[in-house]
């Protein structure tokens, strides 16, 4: 297997194009990159900026360069000895006419070929809510007009025109008389939905034999013709589809949507035919040796995500590497019988926490924020408020699907009738305490794992005393497979869609509602993190890696993505808060008082909130840039700017006084004000940059551990676009900007030793160089990366709980890590990598294998001899950090 060292993650779109990566590859192959890790690549809806809104499977994606620009980025990478990993999309396409397969189901309904592509329910019409009303609202809006380019008919809403199924040109065509009209009336007679191409072809031939005259004068008649109300009902009513308002998506929609976006449309994978038009193009990338891996975003979404892979593992052969976007709950572990790598590296985000957290503080901070809230934080309840608004509102639609076969298989198998209310709060109960993202329960019923999940479950819904006790019992039957075989199938039916809404509705409870509603400490609310708290220690992080080296080597560890809610540096910054909590509650206290005059009074109170000033203040600390001075008045616009724009996903995303779906302007134009008088008080300012200084210190020092620990620790480390040098972005689409990749690369070139100075520490230098050596070690020694053991050393004396450590061993090779931790009282006074000291009396414990060996600082290239014990004053030797390499 082509098994990555090393990933770099590029984002392309927004600017990034094959032409501009394959001008990285150099600098790329420098910084010690095995693989470019692309983002997708396939045609997507015009003007996309993340590329998972397909609109071709097959295609690449022509603003990206085509296939000709995509055939010389990749033989670029093979010439410098570099692989390329693909991500790509099989649980989800755009709804959109620029779709052929989607426009496809809009024109010819079930009938259409594509019609079991897309995972609908054809027992109604197709709905698709993209009206800014309600339909009768907008009969002024709408017409029925000639598309000549498309060939077809079409209902038109300003620039979108949904393509009439042919069979109801006869009731649009009736009346007018013109020979253009009729001959397309006698086309669409013996139109075939098998052969769509022939039909379009033969209706533009139509048009233009009939002459500019005849088409203008048949389009004002179909225009004087819109103009009938009762009409346009009509037509609509003839059509495979409704449009609706969008409004009314969450409650009434007739396919299986990704999350809560109607526009991106569930594919059924698991039918083998679809399987190979989706995969058509990227397979033969793969065979060809083009591409030697992949990575299936959002698995959880699919049907059956086990025999996905397993069909996918089939096409790839043994030797592509394969990953998964997977969210592991806490203590959860991948299907051991899934055929991949592993995952994304979600996970280890959480698991690096567990290193740079002051566990006494971490509590003093989630009491200064209850005491500034006015009330404490009741994390299970907050959870369970989460969750119920998504399953009562933003998922009332899919929930509602679920209902309907529930009742349907009680009908059929003569269960006593349960009403309504009942089988609702039964199968909500379950939805709220489900705590993993979902199970993998198939037409075979639940795996061992999920049975015993379900158990855990069950005893929690029941104990709560919320649900009718035979609504329960006859849902959870459904789920486990207990059912008559007259409704196996459709108990089947249920499971499967049970198991694919609860992905999305815990997503969007937690990463996309809690975490911007309770913000005690940011850089814990992150995907792949859990809401509930737990003790952070040295002990929970070493069994973390040893667990990983288990479970999954080869998966990547990741430490920004272009999902994470902010940049790897900017949580290491505010994980160093947990160290002195009551500088932050009384700066934060202070900084109130400076800014209590942008305060505004609204009717529901006073905006914003103590809450929401708090983590305004906080996210302000994550993301201020450390050579920005107050004074730089373009520095400063630019960074307001940035800073607006993440301020009203906040508060949209938290959905407590303001949302997407229902925008409160009194109240997003109130804390915005704020955040304005914020960055134009210079008093403020000044002292807010003075109070974070040894906090940015301290983040810098911890950016620089978390990075070293991601490039020994088991997994793949995965580097994120721009990341390899000082990350501060803020949640999408801040964190999807194009580096400046020639800054980068000329920091690379310029920086030659380490140590450096204080500023390369601020600046990112220290950071780029500790990876760019590190990852070429990796290349040199890929199986003591990939398969030696891990071992958790032991530090013992003054400065023992300020140091971590471990060492990676396979057969004769070696190498240690050592790296501080907790440090951000040595900034106290002394703002500056300098005041880290006083190592000399801390020592390591090592091993036999490990002991009495001699061993190269890969940093500085001097020799460190090692008895039984390591001295960290020795082994550091005025650094701060090393990774000792054995000699052998």
């Amino acid at each position: 297997m082509a098994c990555p060292t090393s990933t770099y993650r590029l984002q392309f779109r927004n600017g990034m194009t094959f032409e501009r990566a394959m001008a990285l590859v150099p600098y790329l192959k420098k910084l010690g990159i095995s693989q470019l890790y692309a983002s997708p690549i396939f045609t997507a809806t015009s003007g996309s900026t993340h590329g998972y809104d397909v609109t071709d499977a097959n295609e690449i994606d022509p603003s990206l360069g085509g296939r000709e620009g995509f055939d010389a980025m990749s033989a670029a990478l093979k010439q410098a000895g570099l692989g390329l990993i693909l991500d790509i999309v099989p649980n989800h396409m755009a709804a959109s006419l620029e779709n052929p397969w989607w426009r496809s189901i809009v024109e010819w309904g079930k009938d259409s070929l594509y019609a079991r592509h897309f995972d609908v329910n054809w027992t109604r019409p197709l709905t698709l809510p993209f009206l800014g009303d309600h339909f009768d609202a907008l009969l002024d809006d709408l017409s029925i007009r000639l598309d000549a380019e498309a060939g077809c008919l079409s209902l038109a809403y300003f620039d979108s025109h949904y393509p009439l199924h042919p069979n109801s040109y006869a009731a649009v065509l009736d009346g007018i008389d013109l020979p253009l009209a009729r001959d397309i009336a006698e086309l669409a007679g013996r139109a075939d939905a098998h052969a769509p191409d022939a039909f379009h072809a033969d209706l533009r031939r139509l048009v233009d034999a009939a002459g500019p005259a005849d088409a203008s004068a048949f389009a004002s008649a179909l225009e004087n013709l819109s103009g009938d109300a009762d009409w346009l009902r009509k037509i609509h009513g003839l059509q495979p589809w409704r449009l609706t308002s969008w409004r009314t998506a969450a409650d009434d929609l007739s396919y299986r949507r990704f999350f809560e976006i109607t526009g991106l449309a569930g594919l059924r994978v698991e039918d083998d035919a679809v399987f190979d038009d989706a995969h058509r193009t990227v397979l033969d990338l793969v065979r060809d040796g083009t591409v030697d891996g992949l990575r299936i975003d959002h698995v959880d979404g699919l049907a059956d995500p086990k025999a996905y892979l397993q069909h996918l593992r089939e096409k790839i052969g043994p030797d592509t590497y394969l990953i998964v976007e997977k969210i592991l709950g806490h203590e959860e572990t991948i299907p051991a019988d899934w055929p991949i790598e592993g995952t994304t590296g979600y996970e280890f985000i959480d698991e690096l926490t567990d290193v740079m957290i002051d566990n006494a503080g971490l509590k003093a901070l989630n009491h200064a924020y209850d005491r500034l809230r006015g009330r404490p934080t009741h994390i299970v309840s907050e959870v369970r408020d989460a969750k119920g608004l998504m399953f009562d509102v933003n998922f009332a639609g899919e929930v509602s699907t679920l209902l309907r076969l529930a009742h349907e298989i009680a009908a059929a198998q003569g269960t006593d009738a349960i009403e309504p209310a009942a089988m609702r709060e039964a199968l909500r109960e379950i939805l709220l305490a489900f705590p993993v993202y979902r199970t993998y329960g198939t037409a075979e019923g639940l795996t061992e794992v999920n049975a015993t999940l379900m158990d855990r479950v069950m005893e929690q819904v029941r104990e709560a005393g919320r649900a009718n006790a035979p609504a329960l019992a006859f849902i959870e039957a459904v789920i486990r497979g207990d059912v008559a075989d007259n409704v196996s199938q459709q108990a089947t039916t249920f499971r499967m869609r049970m198991q694919q809404l609860s992905g999305p509705l815990t997503a969007k409870s937690i990463e996309d509602t809690l975490f911007f509603r309770i913000n005690p400490l940011l850089a814990l609310n992150e995907v792949g993190s859990e809401p509930h708290p737990r003790d952070h220690d040295l002990k929970a992080f070493h069994a973390a890696m040893q667990a990983r080296l288990l479970a999954q080597p080869a998966g990547l560890s990741a430490s920004s993505t272009h999902d994470t809610k902010r940049g790897e540096d900017a949580r290491a910054r505010l994980l160093a808060l947990t160290e002195a909590p009551e500088v932050f509650a009384e700066a934060v206290n202070r900084w109130r008082g400076l800014n209590a005059a942008a305060i505004r009074s609204l009717p529901d109170g006073a905006v914003p909130e103590p809450a929401t000033e708090w983590m305004l203040y906080q996210a302000l600390a994550g993301v201020w840039p450390p050579e920005l001075s107050p004074t730089d008045a373009e520095g400063m616009s630019a960074l307001m700017e940035r800073f607006l724009t993440f301020v009203e996903k906040a508060l949209r995303e938290a959905k407590l006084h303001t949302s997407w779906n229902d925008p409160n302007d009194a109240y997003e134009k109130a804390v915005a004000d704020y955040v304005r008088a914020l960055f134009a008080n210079r008093i403020f300012l000044s002292d807010f940059v003075a109070a974070m200084q040894p906090f940015w210190w301290a983040g810098a020092v911890n950016g620089i551990t978390q990075t070293l620990i991601k490039l020994a620790a088991p997994g793949i480390p995965d580097i994120y676009q721009g990341s390899e040098t000082l990350d501060l972005s803020l949640v999408d689409p801040d964190n999807r900007r194009v580096p400046d990749f020639d800054r980068l690369a000329k920091q690379l070139d310029a920086t030659t030793h380490l140590p450096v100075s204080d500023d390369d520490w601020l600046n990112g230098a220290v950071k780029q160089q500790v990876i760019a050596r590190a990852l070429r070690l990796r290349q040199a020694k890929p199986a003591l990366f990939s398969r030696g053991s891990y071992t958790p050393l032991t530090a013992k004396g003054k400065r023992a709980h300020n140091v971590v450590s471990f060492a990676r061993k396979q057969g004769e090779d070696a190498v240690l890590l050592i790296a501080p931790r907790l440090v951000l009282a040595a900034f106290a006074h002394h703002p500056s990598p300098a005041a880290l000291e006083g190592w000399d009396e801390t020592a390591l414990a090592l091993e036999p294998g490990l002991a009495g060996r001699r061993y190269r600082d890969l940093f500085s290239g001097r020799m460190v001899e090692a008895g039984d014990t390591l001295s960290v004053a020795e082994a550091l030797a005025g650094q701060h950090f090393t990774l000792l390499v054995a000699e052998t």
